[in-house]
């Protein structure tokens, strides 16, 4: 099997040759790891440590120098200004926010005034140029994320404050979203379904502990827009890739009755999200993926911890609608390479 046919497998429910796996990593991990490696791109490294790589594209916009599938950190097109924030000592950088557009709209006029983004202007014929280049590999082809990009627009302050206090600021700017996002997968499912496998319909609701918001305000505000997408993506034949960090356990139910096909990235120290626990409840009806800690094991473990927990994950979570074995997160630049090497090395040996 090659890595779609694996991906597709157990998506549909069938049973693959074996378990599949796939890679997320920061821009300075990657580089690392090919020079390591010996491998002169990143189809190279897949292929040296046997990766079934979910290929994420998006559409482009002409406005946008962001070179990122995730269409919410097209920054450019938002009017949302970054600067980069480095970490640790020189290991890399991240983009965060410095301007946030909206934060000092008022009324609900002033959020429609806003200049949004049109569907229509992105570029939907470079998505399918781009994903013809990986025959053989799982493809997802747009994002929705919208408390996300909520927060971008707002600064996350004022968006947690729009979701309890002004619900009609709140309203406003998610709609706004909404019709975006809709619209912009609409027309990728419509000219280019042939090519997507996937979807990603996304959120980042978690911290360690618990939630960022009431199970009751992400029940009102988020969750039924949410589910017309779900539904639209299921409508043209194709699956949900659900990504919601940390302890997100007690809006879980809510999550997997909206339809969600993928659900990611278990991260399982978090509190109340014993893997166990998720199988149990939650196993007949997603398809886990992540679960390989990027916080502790990765980062801090010995290769044999690396090689136990790959284990564990998959006599925990494969039982049920299946599994694709991924850290839970972004491998960071202080994760050793014989312990990636590990990871991928006891997919082939264990699954």
């Amino acid at each position: 099997m090659n890595p779609r046919e694996r991906w597709l497998a157990v998506l549909n429910g069938r049973r693959p040759d074996r378990t599949p796996c796939d890679y997320w990593g920061t821009a300075e991990i990657t580089d690392r790891l090919k020079k390591d490696l010996g491998c002169a791109d990143e189809r190279a490294l897949w292929e040296r440590l046997g990766i079934d790589k979910c290929i994420y594209l998006s559409p482009c916009h002409p406005r946008s120098p962001e070179k990122t599938w995730h269409l919410q950190s097209h920054f450019a097109v938002w009017h949302v200004e970054t600067q980069a924030i480095g970490y640790g000592e020189n290991l890399g950088e991240y983009q965060e926010d410095a301007f946030h557009p909206l934060a000092e709209a008022g009324t609900v006029a002033d959020i429609e005034a806003f200049d949004w983004p049109d569907a229509a202007d992105f570029d939907i014929a470079a998505l399918r140029r781009e994903a013809q280049k990986w025959a053989g590999y799982p493809i997802l082809g747009a994002s929705s994320e919208p408390f996300y990009l909520y927060c971008r627009l707002r600064g996350m302050e004022r968006a947690m404050e729009d979701m309890v206090q002004r619900p009609e600021m709140a309203e406003a700017v998610l709609e706004r979203i909404f019709r975006f996002d809709y619209e912009l997968i609409r027309r990728v499912l419509t000219e280019a379904g042939d090519l997507v496998d996937l979807i990603y319909v996304a959120e980042d609701l978690g911290t360690q502990q618990s939630l960022l918001l009431s199970p009751a305000t992400i029940r009102q505000r988020l969750l039924p827009r949410m589910k017309r997408i779900v539904d639209l993506v299921h409508s043209c034949g194709k699956f949900v890739f659900h990504h919601d960090d940390g302890a997100i356990r007690k809006i879980l139910p809510d999550l997997v009755a909206t339809g969600i096909d993928l659900l990611n990235p278990i991260q399982w120290r978090c509190r109340g999200m014993e893997r166990e626990a998720l199988a149990r409840d939650f196993g007949p009806q997603v398809v886990f993926h992540g679960g390989i800690d990027n916080q502790q094991t990765l980062p801090f473990g010995r290769a044999e911890e690396v090689r136990a927990e790959v284990r564990d994950n998959l006599r925990l979570l494969a039982g049920g609608r299946g599994y694709i074995v991924a850290p839970c997160h972004n491998l960071q630049a202080n994760t050793p390479t014989e312990n990636v090497l590990a990871l991928y090395e006891a997919v082939r040996e264990f699954g």
